[in-house]
């Protein structure tokens, strides 16, 4: 099983959706999955033990999740299999579904039972004749790509008023800030919110300033513990984090001073603790969704590492991992961003050349939170990886999200 979940942004750039993407195998090493086996397990809803395994709370608070159905699983014990989850879940159908009596009646049933509904990859050509089914529809994703997503905005407003429009594919900032303020569109999915903006000032913030010099110090082959605590000591917020990660720990200690404090993580905990820490308070004047992206990506690379003969470099791939959003973050390229922290050349050479054996799983990775399942499956073949232990590792990274924060 190959499974990611995609952010959909609205116009302040809040997270307020995610779209489940899955693929049951290795469709390249099995192409009969694709033929005559492509029904198989097709009367369940793939990719749901995803979210039943990391909790649905996981997720920013609040959100749905879309999640997509086939002509013969929209047949299936649905209600069984999402149990409580149904309140917060968005049943994802596509242009495969049939505008007939039978599908009418059960989308309206799933409607009834407090499911909501939303359709992709409708070719305009295929509105009209799908008149009953949009009818039923709570939303429609319209790829921008390929619907002049204006004009369809006047279609739906004149003859389905309550079908929310979410644009999808938006690539850069310039055709967010096009679409964002007209209230027709609801959501937004796309890679633009990667895109690191490069104009205008790039002086990094005097906090921020701060967060890197604990970076560089923590960073180093063999730091002082003493120096990195006088600097968490600047900032009362990372005070009061430090404090309740030693007091998990430390039960039965006293904790006398920040330096103290810092002695009881030890250097390679408290580097750990420090990176992963700083990243997500320099996130906190980016949408929530790079943190999250930064953290998982961290843990995913750890996790990947043996499986890409990289055991022995975990850590430095953790950091990687960590880094790999640090131009969003600061607002500038990622050549300007790394020369602010100290990183190795490997981490480095991934980064920005995309080079090195560091690269090859910077990008399996990048792939695959893009749902880009042929490229994740080529790579598997040639690394002699399995889907499962790929499933397996992004399972332990989602769980792992969730025990820090939830």
């Amino acid at each position: 099983m190959l499974a990611t979940l995609i952010p959909f942004f609205d116009k302040d750039m809040k997270v307020c959706a995610y779209s489940l993407f899955s693929q049951r195998d290795n469709y390249l090493l099995n192409p009969a999955m694709q033929g005559s086996a492509r029904n198989d397990g097709a009367a369940t809803v793939s990719g749901l033990d995803i979210i039943q395994k990391i909790g649905i709370d996981t997720l920013s608070p609040g959100t749905d999740v879309f999640v997509p159905v086939g002509p013969i699983s929209v047949f299936s014990d649905i209600e069984s299999q999402t149990g409580s989850m149904r309140g917060r879940l968005v049943l994802l159908l596509d242009d495969a579904i049939q505008n007939n009596e039978t599908y009418q009646k059960r989308l309206t049933q799933l409607k009834q039972e407090g499911y909501k509904l939303a359709i992709r990859k409708l070719p305009v050509s295929a509105f009209e004749q799908n008149k009953e089914i949009l009818a039923l529809m709570d939303y429609i994703i319209l790829d921008c790509k390929k619907v002049d997503v204006k004009k369809a905005k006047i279609y739906f407003s004149k003859l389905y008023p309550n079908i929310k429009i979410c644009v999808g594919n938006v690539d850069n900032q310039e055709m967010f800030d096009y679409l964002k303020d007209d209230e027709s569109f609801w959501l937004f999915e796309g890679r633009f919110y990667r895109i690191p903006i490069t104009k205008g000032e790039t002086e990094v913030a005097p906090l921020k300033v701060n967060y890197l010099e604990l970076m560089n110090i923590v960073n180093d082959k063999d730091y002082e513990l003493t120096q990195a605590a006088d600097i968490i000591g600047r900032d009362t917020a990372l005070v009061v984090e430090l404090l309740k990660v030693v007091n998990r720990i430390a039960i039965n200690s006293e904790v006398t001073s920040i330096r103290h404090a810092a002695a009881i993580l030890g250097q390679k905990e408290l580097k750990r603790w420090i990176n992963t820490v700083i990243t997500k308070e320099l996130c906190a004047d980016r949408p929530n969704e790079i943190s999250r992206l930064s953290l998982l990506r961290a843990k995913f690379a750890e996790c990947l590492a043996p499986s890409f003969g990289l055991a022995m470099k975990s850590s430095e791939l953790f950091l990687m991992g960590l880094f790999s959003v640090l131009d969003i973050i600061l607002n500038m390229t990622m050549d300007e961003a790394l020369k602010k922290v100290n990183v190795s050349k490997e981490i480095s050479d991934a980064l920005v050349y995309h080079k090195g054996e560091f690269a090859i799983l910077y990008d399996f990775i990048v792939a695959y939170e893009n749902a880009d399942w042929q490229e994740v499956c080529r790579q598997l073949i040639v690394k002699d990886i399995n889907v499962n232990t790929v499933y397996e590792a992004y399972t332990e990274t989602m769980c792992w999200y969730k025990d820090m924060f939830f």
